[in-house]
């Protein structure tokens, strides 16, 4: 099996689901690799020291963490197979000093929502690992601790957002404007990970332009640097799969080779 990659995906909310266009585009991104398999998954959505693991039982249950929808997105499942062996191996790779917990916790709407799309079967192991810290740094070598299970068809997911100012937003439609702190941000982003500068983005609160309104809270960027800690080498350029915005926010997506 050829090694996979890592993924750093932008996962809007519930509606990214009635959105051909975005749908279309991660489609797009799972039919272009090699189907893995299992996935291990970081999502903005469940930030937890230490280390820990959710629910690895088959059919394990959803977190519908968002209020205000139509009632279908409370009702959708996403029923995927016993994660127990990803998750055991999870756990192995671990430090001794460094504990990781295993939690009932289910699949919250940063990860089953793009599965749902991107692998609509349901058909392949999925663990969700909670993100620890904002740190840049521990972030990248955690992922970098991930890197081996890219040899073993194990695709590596951060799921966030590339500009999540939501309470700056003037404009609710989905084909809005980005404003010119979400958009300057996109750019710059863009440039650091095509020429494989991690230590730009790494100093992003500093350096990016935009700041703090693309990120007036951290957790939807951070994701980035768990697949940028699990590649190949880690000045290696990303490429970018999807670019674009909605509701005026960038949803640029990248694979980490």
């Amino acid at each position: 099996m050829t090694k996979m990659p890592a993924l750093y995906i932008g996962h809007g909310a519930p509606m990214l689901l009635d959105d051909l266009l975005w749908s279309s585009q991660l489609r797009a991104i799972s039919a272009g690799i090699e189907k893995p398999k299992a996935i291990v998954i970081v999502s903005a959505h469940w930030e937890s020291q230490p280390v820990t693991l959710s629910n690895p039982v088959a059919n394990a249950p959803l977190v519908y963490d968002f209020s205000g929808f139509d009632r279908k997105f409370y009702e959708m499942t996403y029923k995927s197979p016993d994660a127990t062996e990803i998750s055991n191996l999870l756990a192995s790779m671990m430090p001794d000093n460094e504990p990781l917990h295993q939690s009932v916790r289910g699949l919250d709407h940063g990860a089953w929502v793009p599965l749902k799309v991107m692998y609509p079967e349901a058909d392949i192991p999925v663990v969700q690992m909670s993100m620890p810290t904002s740190d840049p740094k521990k972030l990248l070598e955690l992922g970098k601790r991930l890197q081996p299970l890219r040899d073993q068809g194990v695709l590596i997911i951060g799921s966030g957002f590339m500009t999540h100012g939501l309470r700056y937003l003037r404009d609710w439609t989905t084909d809005a404007v980005a404003p010119s702190w979400s958009s300057e941000f996109d750019a710059w982003a863009a440039g650091a990970l095509a020429a494989g500068d991690i230590d730009s983005l790494s100093n992003y609160r500093e350096l990016a332009p935009g700041m703090p309104y693309a990120h007036p809270t951290v957790e939807h960027f951070t994701p980035l640097f768990i697949a940028l800690g699990a590649s190949t080498s880690i000045d290696t350029p990303s490429q970018t799969l999807i670019d674009g915005y909605f509701m005026g926010l960038s949803k640029r997506s990248i694979l980490v080779a």
